[in-house]
């Protein structure tokens, strides 16, 4: 199996960091990543007093007192490009990025 690197502009070998998931320890909720992310990869979530994630409502209402902090969720990992933007806005390293091995065709 042969690692696939892209190669910048300039030419230089560049290899995509995909990510793989977002420490909700870590995570303050500020939204910095869902905003540099033009993928559409993140979303934000809540969660509750249990731990428990919960879907915020549109019009960013704290449903009724459930919704303890808010952190960041991968929504669509599969719209990631492997840029990091995510990880070089995240003030608190947050952000879990993966390596992925593609064979060369």
């Amino acid at each position: 199996m042969s690692v696939y690197v892209a190669l910048t502009r300039g030419g230089q070998p560049w290899e995509p960091e995909y990510i793989e998931a977002v420490s909700h320890e870590k995570c303050i909720g500020c939204g910095r990543c869902f905003k540099v992310c033009g993928m559409d990869v993140l979303s934000i979530m809540g969660v509750s007093e249990d731990g428990d994630l919960v879907a915020i409502a549109e019009d960013d209402e704290d449903d009724d007192g459930e919704i303890d902090r808010k952190v960041m969720t991968v929504k669509y990992p599969e719209n990631c490009i492997g840029c990091r933007a995510c990880a070089k806005v995240c003030t608190k390293g947050a952000q879990r990025h993966v390596k992925v091995a593609v064979n060369a065709a």
